[in-house]
């Protein structure tokens, strides 16, 4: 027995476009007539996802299809028959988003709508693949807005949790969380710093250190085995002598 489909944006976009049928016509250019052969809905999505149909065929539907995004000589059902025509490509990155970074089904569903939209607005008129231009740009954009909220999750929820910012590129930033231990002299914390996975090796938790002004008592410094994106800090404030 299969499951029924999400109920989700690309849902009630499959619904409203069941019988819809937006003017003016998509046309395919195959050389049987010059004006070119009027398509329904129906069949020209299936000529647009058809690997055996010729390329030059593809890319003129495609074309026509962004057309309808910037024409204000359509039909009212154009905008939403152009979403339509774009989710069998869109689909199964949806679902391979949702499962891998647990993200909400409806959020990625309509981040992707608004990629594709924004990739086929801004084709180049001589591109030769404006399908799979468009298809790819918004796969790969929604794909990294995930990729980078699952590197900026929270692993903690420490309370009474201070911050110290710390001076990085613009496309980045560090943060620590510590606790003092309550009546306890001084200074006792583990300090916690997320990073993206491909710069773990290249991090260097002494220069941090001495950013914060605790070079000289950081007691030491290593990656805490745990996890791909967390190191740790142990530090302990001492007192000194003299």
């Amino acid at each position: 027995m299969s499951l029924p489909p999400h109920p989700g944006v690309f849902a009630a976009v499959e619904r409203h476009c069941a019988d819809s049928e937006p003017t003016p016509l998509l046309r395919l250019y195959d050389g049987s007539e010059r004006a070119g052969v009027p398509l329904t809905l129906v069949r020209a999505r299936q000529l647009l996802y058809d690997r055996s149909a010729h390329s030059e065929a593809h890319a003129s539907l495609w074309h026509q299809i962004a057309e309808r995004i910037h024409s204000d000589a359509v039909g009212p059902d154009w905008p939403e028959a152009v979403v339509w025509l774009g989710l069998p490509g869109l689909r199964r990155t949806a679902y391979k988003i949702t499962w891998r970074f647990h993200a909400e089904r409806d959020d990625v569903e309509a981040e992707l709508i608004t990629c594709y939209l924004e990739a086929l607005a801004g084709l180049a008129a001589d591109d030769p693949d404006p399908g799979g231009t468009a298809l790819r740009s918004a796969c790969s954009r929604v794909y990294d807005v995930w990729r980078h909220a699952r590197f900026e999750r929270a692993v903690d929820d420490v309370e009474r949790a201070g911050r110290a910012p710390v001076e990085a590129e613009a496309a980045d930033y560090w943060q620590a969380d510590y606790d003092p231990v309550p009546c306890h002299p001084g200074l006792s914390a583990t300090v916690r710093i997320t990073v993206p996975a491909h710069r773990v090796e290249g991090v260097r938790l002494g220069a941090l250190a001495r950013t914060w002004g605790v070079d000289d008592t950081a007691t030491s410094v290593g990656f805490s085995g745990r996890g791909r994106q967390v190191a740790t800090v142990s530090l302990r404030r001492v007192r000194r002598s003299g």
